[in-house]
């Protein structure tokens, strides 16, 4: 019986996928220094973010390359830098929940 039940947790674990970021995820990467979930800091909130992007193809990976890279102008004057902290799985699955925020 515990082996049945072993192998469906297993089985359940794999079916959930990988976990998907979060703002713990965004914390720890620093990403909160200059953005906040619902409102402007230095740069946007994350739900204006996803409000822009919303429905456009190729979002996760602008908002993508803008994690890794940096962007200028898509906001304002002020510069987003590159976050070297994060890897490029990372970047994506913070993009990815960004643009889950309503």
């Amino acid at each position: 019986m515990k082996r049945v039940l072993f192998a469906v947790a297993a089985l359940a674990a794999l079916a959930a996928g990988p976990a998907m970021a979060d703002e713990a995820m965004a914390k720890a990467k620093n990403c909160m220094a200059c953005h906040s979930v619902d409102k402007k800091v230095v740069g946007p909130a994350y739900k204006d973010v996803a409000k822009k992007f919303a429905g456009q193809a190729g979002a996760v990976d602008t908002l993508t390359n803008a994690i890794l890279k940096g962007s200028q102008g898509v906001w304002g004057a002020v510069p987003m830098p590159p976050n070297t902290n994060v890897t490029p799985d990372e970047a994506k699955k913070l993009a990815t929940w960004v643009l889950s925020l309503k």
